[in-house]
């Protein structure tokens, strides 16, 4: 019999450096799942009770769920699990760096399908990385390699020529405090071409996989995961909208009753979410499209939270796109958004925001699309535009969410117009990354995402809801208005009219955060 979450007096209370403060106590839900959970990673030779672990025994790999909306505690879940599986001696993979493998290691990697849903994992304190991360591993020069097993406790302190002692001193102070080794070596004066060499698809599997999102995964990445990890564990919303082409249907629908694990406890947040409020008012059945609005339109008289909107912010739209149902609305949209910050008609400005619609790559430039995937250029990735490279065709841009988020990159970047059959094109270098522009998404593409403040189209979820469509048995527009509204952290806008608010100030980029500078060792540290 396994001792559970509830019953383990350890996990009561514990206290840790960084907080200072007791550990959440799981609910029966929540206590449950993790019964289920740890009895799985016993059968795989991890003891989360015991904090002791084995080689793997033979048999046949394991896939669980943990299924619930919004609320239920699933990235608290999340967080508690990745913590036992550490402290039981398992080695986190972050998908930067991985050290020399010993033949007693176990592994677990924390991953998720976009760049986006990653960052809002590790600003809530799991370190997670996307799926593209841990398919493709960095293969590190092996003078710089020997910094990274110092950093690991897999080596000695190294003598590298051309560095001094104070710049090993500072990554080792970086990787301390943040754990990357990117970011370490980026202390020491280093830039990722110095180190990392290249990168190649992933040999050896893993143990352990805790994949959130998993409502966004498609078949092809459900199969790559199964392939390396044979414990995989999924994290998934039911509510959400399925992927493209997968009938309503998500990859843990198909899991038999046994491994799905349900959280049905809404938990009230410390702050009394109204935006949670209105997600889940979204299950009652027999709530209609005018009911709800009138629930937000309550909302937004008691809570300055939720905002009833006659017009879209136009500065939101640089940094938060709003979020619609029609790609129709959505182009609209965007050529209103560069009409208001006087954007030319043959160029961008620096500071739009664009969406990598993928890369457009010959088969010989085989290396260099995974160098640009593996650092997190991958499609549906979010971008802003930093101006013109320093060839032709080349763009300078910031990876929202990426770990190193400046790059330049060969563009082709494609704006569609309203009633115009070719887009304009101000970027068409030959081949390279094709980038849609970004003030406006779908509410299909912003699923994983999420924004401190969101402005959901009413109009659009309104079309839906005329529509009488449904997806799985339930309502479209219900669907569609529940992905929307939970995409927002702090605010909701409830846009009611098609129309825009003129920009409070011109589009630039100072407010986007500067990757760590090389270090630039001075005469004293020659």
């Amino acid at each position: 019999m396994i001792v559970g979450f509830r019953a383990a007096p350890r996990y009561t209370g514990i206290m840790t450096a960084a907080t200072a403060s007791p550990a959440p106590v799981l609910s029966p839900d929540q206590a449950d799942a993790w019964d289920e959970l740890a009895q799985t990673f016993l059968s795989a030779g991890i003891d989360l009770v015991a904090e002791e672990i084995r080689p793997p025994g033979p048999g046949k790999g394991r896939v669980m769920a943990v299924i619930g909306k919004a609320g239920s505690g699933k990235t608290l879940l999340l967080a508690q699990i990745t913590d036992a599986l550490r402290k039981a001696g398992v080695d986190l993979v972050s998908g930067d760096y991985e050290g020399r493998r010993r033949k007693d290691r176990r592994s677990v990697a924390v991953l998720a399908p976009t760049n986006k849903a990653a960052f809002v994992l590790r600003m809530r304190g799991v370190p997670a990385t996307t799926i593209h991360r841990i398919l493709y591993t960095p293969v590190y020069d092996p003078e710089y390699e020997r910094i990274a097993e110092w950093l690991t406790g897999q080596g000695d302190r190294p003598t590298i020529e051309g560095m001094t002692e104070t710049a090993l001193d500072r990554a080792r102070a970086f990787y301390d405090q943040q754990a990357s080794i990117p970011g370490a070596l980026a202390a020491a004066g280093l830039r990722g071409s110095d180190f990392i060499k290249g990168w190649k698809r992933r040999e050896d599997g893993l143990d352990v996989g805790l994949i959130d999102e998993a409502s966004m995964l498609d078949e092809r990445q459900f199969e790559d995961l199964r392939e390396i990890f044979p414990v995989l564990i999924l994290f998934g919303d039911p509510a959400q909208l399925a992927p493209v082409g997968q009938s309503g249907e998500m990859v843990f629908d198909r899991l038999a009753e046994r491994q799905r694990l349900i959280l049905n406890r809404v938990h009230r947040q410390e702050d009394d979410s109204p935006i949670l409020d209105l997600a889940h008012a979204l299950s009652d059945e027999t709530l209609d499209f005018a009911g709800f609005e009138r629930m937000v339109r309550d909302a937004a008289a008691v809570d300055d939270r939720v905002i009833w909107a006659e017009r879209v912010e136009s500065d939101l739209m640089a940094r938060s796109p709003v979020l619609v149902w029609r790609n129709a609305t959505r182009i609209r949209l965007i050529h209103a958004f560069r009409t208001a910050f006087g954007a030319p008609g043959d160029a961008l400005l620096p500071g739009e925001p664009l969406i990598c619609d993928g890369l457009e790559l010959p088969l010989k430039h085989r290396k260099k699309r995974i160098d640009l995937e593996a650092r997190g250029l991958i499609k549906g990735a979010q971008v802003v535009y930093l101006g013109p490279g320093r060839k032709p065709g080349f763009s300078r841009l910031h990876m929202i969410g990426a770990e190193d988020p400046r790059l330049s990159v060969a563009s082709i970047v494609k704006i569609e117009m309203p009633e115009a059959e070719d887009p304009f094109i101000p970027f068409a270098a030959q081949m390279g990354a094709a980038f849609l522009h970004g003030a406006a998404v779908t509410i299909h593409k912003a699923q994983g995402s999420q924004w401190p403040d969101v402005q959901v189209f009413g109009p659009d979820i309104s079309a839906a809801a005329w529509s009488n469509r449904t997806e799985a048995g339930i309502a479209l527009w219900k669907r569609l208005a529940y992905v929307a509204i939970t995409r927002a952290q702090n605010r909701l806008f409830w846009i009611t009219r098609a129309r825009l608010a003129r920009p409070s100030a011109p589009l630039g980029v100072d407010d986007l955060e500067v990757p760590t500078p090389a270090l630039e060792l001075g005469a004293d540290e020659a």
